[in-house]
């Protein structure tokens, strides 16, 4: 499914035979969603040694309503009533290039309510929650090689459990803030950023988001500092310290700069990095910044993309191996993405194999036209070469002058590149 980018059984298989083949492999006990996900993340961690990369993490939920009556294994989603499942993946980028590396953490589960339970009192451990400490937990462990990894999350992953157990020598957590904590040394963390100096002011341009943010450029106030937050009175976990040190940074919009009447840029951000300058302040809102490319991977993996709720696979833990594998197609379209423009420098191995480079070869003399402006920019051992090759199979006309080509555009490349690889493929093995 990896190779030819589709979640469609019938797709995959070519023919009724091997499409219920690959439905019975999907079904098979001994294939399991943990095998996939180690695959995947060894394969990342194979790209990291000695870079600072960004590990960026989210959930997202995965709704089977529509089928609902026939799949069985499935737990609650969104209402509480819909059945589904949920995705947690940990994206990595380098931290220089943007270059998107792969996934280097993943979990997949169906959610079970039990009614009256007082989730307050209990552990982390025994919490929904836990899964931001979990998949963390995870990327350390794929992503040993690298110099240091910055962890991203949005609002969520404010657990203190989590600043307490994650952070170490070379990892280290960014992260919105959720709620106005209590400070070690008396009073609150709101009170304490508000009345904080402002240490810059900077322009920030700003790309539009439909119905939420119009594109512009934004004029924001920056405030940073170390605090002390205290251990929240319900936090039951053992060994735990009654404070954390860690940096709290303030980046607000400035009135002049907002659009009409919407909600001017606020971010509170909280990371385990030592900022003493605004450039390192600013750097650290930059790396948060690109937290919005786990948006684009579901984006990809949902509706506009693979359509992957549409599966209609009868049992839960087929549809988690088979999400395993599509967040993985996701990924490999973000990473052609962001190839793209050639600025992230990610060699084309990082994505193909040596026969499918061969193959893009071959096909690029088809969709180069005659003039300058219609032939490839890019070195052919660069990925934004094959980005080009995939894009041009996609659909798009190749002009500079044109939108640059998003993630769907690159998932309708890659789908058609895979078949008419395999095509290649199984005609060289016949004339062989």
């Amino acid at each position: 499914m990896r190779s030819l980018k589709t979640v469609c059984l019938r797709r995959l298989g070519g023919d009724r035979a091997t499409e219920v083949k690959f439905g019975r492999w999907l079904r098979n006990a001994k294939v399991t969603a943990t095998e996939l996900i180690g695959q995947a993340l060894q394969k990342t961690g194979a790209l990291v040694e000695n870079r600072h990369v960004l590990a960026i993490q989210d959930t997202t939920e995965l709704n089977y309503q529509a089928h609902a009556q026939r799949t069985a294994g499935l737990g609650t989603v969104g209402n509480g009533s819909d059945k589904g499942l949920f995705m947690h993946p940990m994206l990595t980028l380098d931290a220089a290039t943007g270059a998107c590396l792969g996934l280097s953490g993943l979990k997949v589960w169906a959610r079970q309510r039990e009614e009256n339970r007082q989730h307050w009192k209990l552990p982390v451990e025994e919490k929904e929650s836990y899964r931001w400490l979990e998949v963390a937990g995870q990327a350390k462990e794929a992503l040993c090689t690298a110099a240091m990894v910055t962890i991203i999350a949005d609002r969520e992953s404010d657990i203190y459990e989590e600043w307490a157990r994650i952070p170490d020598a070379k990892t280290h957590l960014l992260t919105r803030i959720c709620r106005d904590r209590a400070l070690a040394d008396a009073g609150k963390l709101y009170a304490r950023i508000d009345q904080s100096p402002v240490q810059d002011i900077y322009a920030v341009a700003v790309p539009a988001r439909p119905k939420k943010r119009s594109a512009h450029t934004a004029q924001l106030a920056l405030r940073f500092g170390r605090v002390s937050i205290k251990r929240p009175g319900k936090c039951k976990g053992a060994g735990l310290p009654g404070s954390i040190g860690l940096t709290a940074i303030d980046v607000r919009e400035l009135p002049g700069s907002v659009v009409g009447g919407e909600d001017p840029i606020h971010w509170r951000l909280f990371t385990t990095h030592r900022i003493e300058t605004a450039a390192q302040a600013r750097q650290a809102v930059d790396w948060y910044r690109q937290r919005w490319q786990v948006e684009q991977l579901f984006r990809t993996l949902k509706k506009q993309g693979l359509d992957i709720e549409s599966s209609q696979l009868e049992h839960g833990d087929s549809l988690m191996k088979l999400a395993v594998l599509a967040i993985q197609v996701a990924a490999a379209c973000l990473q052609l993405v962001l190839a793209r423009d050639g600025q992230t420098g990610q060699p084309v191995s990082d994505v193909f194999d040596q026969k499918q480079i061969a193959f893009l070869s071959i096909l690029l003399s088809h969709y180069e036209g005659r003039t300058e402006k219609q032939k490839n920019p890019y070195g052919n051992g660069q990925l934004a070469w094959a980005s080009w090759i995939i894009a041009r199979i996609g659909g798009w006309k190749g002009y500079p002058s044109e939108s640059p080509p998003g993630p769907i555009t690159m998932l309708r490349g890659l789908r058609d590149f895979a078949m008419i690889y395999k095509g290649w493929s199984l005609q060289n093995e016949m004339c062989a």
